[in-house]
């Protein structure tokens, strides 16, 4: 049964209190923190993330779309992160940036772009806890899904299969109960849904309906 981790991004933003209280059984809600520079949009910042924390049991799973993005991981744990998502593109120490994340008691997750290749995390998969698949390229809720991208979640969950370790492959862009059964095949273990959730008038309804059509990973 994979994990399901609501996106913040797509729910109301006059409301996001509510919104949290209406997917409550989600183990985890995913965080988008846009800069307008590494990504061509902003969102929402440490503040938020720190304003909501009291009010949700769920594991914040931030999702760090910014560049630096090494001067904003303290404050990231300190708002109330329980894991913290860097991207691989552009950081020249990811080394560094994920021992740092462990050392502030976060959970470390590394994200992947639709164009780089799974290669890119082989010298990380030692510290990564977390993987995330970016199935559309970041930067933008509401967009359809790349159905390119199963290849490479497939390799990366042999990847992980290889490493030993237990290490948690997510998918974030266009996920819903089409695609669903698409990345859980290929290896996906934690599912990150904005508009397939928010979008829909009953949202436990909208979860139960993804977990319903998710399918055991096939070996190769």
């Amino acid at each position: 049964m994979p994990i399901i981790a609501p996106s913040l991004l797509a729910a109301d933003f006059s409301n996001l209190r509510q919104e949290m209280s209406a997917v409550v059984e989600a183990p985890w809600l995913h965080l988008d923190v846009m800069d307008g520079h590494f990504v061509p949009n902003i969102s929402f910042g440490m503040p938020v993330i720190k304003a909501l924390r009291p009010h949700s049991q769920a594991k914040f799973d931030v999702h760090l779309m910014i560049d630096p993005v090494d001067p904003y991981l303290e404050a990231t744990a300190k708002a109330g992160a329980d894991h913290i998502t860097v991207h691989v593109e552009g950081n020249a120490h990811l080394h560094r940036t994920l021992q740092t994340i462990h050392a502030l008691g976060c959970k470390a997750g590394v994200a992947i772009c639709p164009a780089t290749p799974p290669e890119a995390l082989s010298e990380v998969m030692d510290l990564v806890d977390i993987i995330l698949v970016m199935t559309v390229n970041p930067g933008f809720g509401g967009q359809k899904f790349l159905h390119g991208q199963p290849a490479k979640i497939r390799t990366l969950a042999e990847m992980i299969r290889r490493s030993g370790r237990d290490i948690t492959l997510g998918v974030d862009g266009g996920i819903d109960e089409t695609t669903t059964p698409l990345v859980t095949e290929a290896g996906a273990t934690m599912l990150v849904a904005g508009s397939a959730i928010f979008g829909k008038g009953d949202r436990k309804a909208a979860i139960e309906g993804m977990r319903a059509v998710a399918r055991p990973a096939r070996r190769a």
